[in-house]
């Protein structure tokens, strides 16, 4: 992975089923302060329409260090590691880089 070339996340998320609507919850905190970080560049929360429990996250950073950044950054750890990824019954993350 080049370390200037952006980068793309997406994070299909499954909640179990008792936590959809706590997951949703922490998404609308997590969603502002991941955009307030210098190195993103987009947030956008889908819903899956065959999958209407599935969470769909499409991130967009600058670079691999801006991706570093906000996985380190205090709100990621305490509100994804700390808060969401327990209350999920299944979690695929795809890192994609443009190619020309």
């Amino acid at each position: 992975m080049s370390a200037s070339t952006p980068i793309t996340i997406v994070a299909r998320w499954q909640p179990a089923s008792e936590s959809y609507d706590d997951v949703l919850a922490v998404i609308r905190e997590l969603r502002p302060k991941s955009l307030a970080e210098p190195g993103c560049l987009g947030y956008e929360v889908y819903q899956g329409m065959d999958q209407p429990r599935t969470v769909l996250l499409l991130e967009h950073y600058r670079d691999a260090e801006a991706l570093e950044a906000h996985k380190q950054s205090e709100h990621y750890q305490a509100l994804v590691v700390g808060r969401v990824l327990p209350m999920l019954a299944d979690r695929k993350v795809e890192i994609l880089q443009a190619r020309a």
